[in-house]
């Protein structure tokens, strides 16, 4: 269900005890049996290391690989061996370091990086100044936090993890893989459609329905058996025809129409001049409730005692912690953790690392990037696929970390790595659900 994210500091403790040259001698063999397999053909090899561990894993490796015929050369490699910096980085690489760096990136050779890439921050996925490009790294015993949260993970091209003989604990990030669907609450042959999970939507304004309308498709496709939406008068005729197995109630009967739900998903499509709505319905309803889209325009924090996830993306984030979206993508950890605490509730960061954050609880991080993904109404499905796992009785924070696992894999099924479309994600949710294939998938952490 999860794997463990490790710090440089939870490394450390990891490593503690050990001896360090065979653990040295087992990196740097790993970096050499991953250089030769990937790179059977490359005849010249550069290495950049650093004067610590790393480093010293690079210098193995690479003696390695010249005593199997490579030739190591000071400049103009096939291949560049990244030793520079490693798991300690703190802040941005030295102007000497950051020189090399951006030579590295800019002499056009295959890269392979020794832990991390140089530049990134092993603990948090933040990179404050010059930071390698690479095509593989090969990381020791397991998945650091920067190699998996944006932006560092945009730099580590393939992660490969060598096994050095450690024993993994407990870490404070995880990562989710698709393991975490069997959590999800299957029909019972005793269900009815209100027990299997009613779900309640609540948007759709004129010329946005078709936001309502996927949230409502998602809710039923991620295996709700009740679905409702309370939209404008003017747009119940439009709902019609694009959802007709939903409910439509006019909004202003939406508390009469919460009495069947079992949960709420507030904001698709909804308008932003309701906010005194969703205020309502967040503390003066007790069901539990995603809130999305136009419903976190200019949201106060709000006593609640139900489940409650806020699912924002960047810009979203931004606005919400009156900062620009530029900071919340360079620091992401950061700000889910700063949402988490300003809202005390679940908070689903949205992007190519979906985050989870919740209140007393470390991070989960959805692996996995999509770029199809992006394209619109796609956070209009995973609203309703989190609506849809809460009124089936999920916890929230594991609802969340389950709809954004679910909403990545169906959108890898939907076989459309280009054009894809927020419709061909709700069809595809169905499939991502099956446990055969989530077991075939969880192999793959990335998935």
């Amino acid at each position: 269900m999860f794997q463990p994210l490790y710090t440089a500091d939870e490394m450390k403790d990891a490593e503690a005890g050990h001896d360090v040259d065979a653990l040295m001698q087992r990196a740097g063999h790993a970096v050499a049996e991953e250089a030769m397999r990937r790179f059977p053909d490359v005849r010249r090899v550069e290495l950049r290391a650093g004067k610590g561990a790393n480093g010293g894993d690079g210098q193995i490796a690479a003696d390695i690989l010249s005593a199997q015929g490579r030739e190591l050369v000071e400049d103009g490699g096939e291949l560049v061996i990244d030793a520079l910096l490693g798991t300690g980085l703190r802040g941005a690489p030295r102007d000497e370091t950051a020189a090399t760096i951006a030579r590295i990136n800019g002499d056009g050779a295959r890269v392979l990086a020794v832990d991390i890439p140089s530049g990134v921050n092993a603990s948090t996925g933040e990179v404050a100044g010059a930071a390698v490009r690479a095509e593989v790294t090969v990381t020791m015993h397991g998945w650091k936090v920067g190699l998996a949260v944006a932006p560092g993970r945009f730099h580590a091209g393939e992660v490969v993890v060598a096994d050095i003989g450690l024993e993994h604990g407990d870490t404070e990030h995880r990562l989710v893989t698709p393991e975490i669907l069997r959590l999800v609450p299957r029909k019972r042959a005793e269900d009815n459609k209100y027990s299997a999970g009613a779900v309640l939507v609540v948007g759709g304004a004129r010329g946005m329905t078709g936001a309502a309308a996927l949230t409502a498709r998602a809710a039923f496709r991620a295996d709700a058996g009740y679905v409702a939406i309370a939209a404008p008068e003017e747009s119940l005729p439009v709902l019609e025809t694009l959802v007709v197995e939903a409910v439509k109630r006019p909004l202003e009967d939406v508390f009469e129409a919460a009495k069947r739900a079992r949960a709420l998903a507030l904001g698709p499509g909804l308008g932003r001049d309701k906010r005194e709505l969703v205020r309502r319905l967040l503390t003066e309803s007790e069901l539990p409730a995603v809130v999305d889209a136009d419903a976190l325009h200019e949201l106060e924090p709000f006593e609640r005692d139900a489940p409650t996830v806020l699912t924002p993306h960047s810009g979203e984030l931004a606005r919400l912690l009156s900062e620009e979206s530029a900071w919340v993508d360079a620091h992401r950890l950061e700000a889910l953790r700063r949402a988490v605490e300003r809202f005390r509730c679940v908070v689903l960061l949205k992007g190519a690392d979906t985050l989870v954050g919740a209140p007393g609880e470390g991070p989960l991080v959805r692996g996995g990037s999509i770029p199809a993904l992006a394209t619109a109404g796609t956070g209009d499905v995973l609203t309703g696929v989190v609506a849809a796992f809460l009124a089936k009785g999920m916890e929230p924070r594991l609802a969340a970390a389950a709809a954004a696992a679910a909403h990545g894999l169906a959108a890898e099924l939907a076989g459309k790595p280009a054009g894809l479309v927020a419709g061909d994600v709700v069809e595809a949710l169905p499939a991502a659900l099956q446990v055969p294939l989530v077991t075939a998938l969880s192999k793959d952490p990335l998935r």
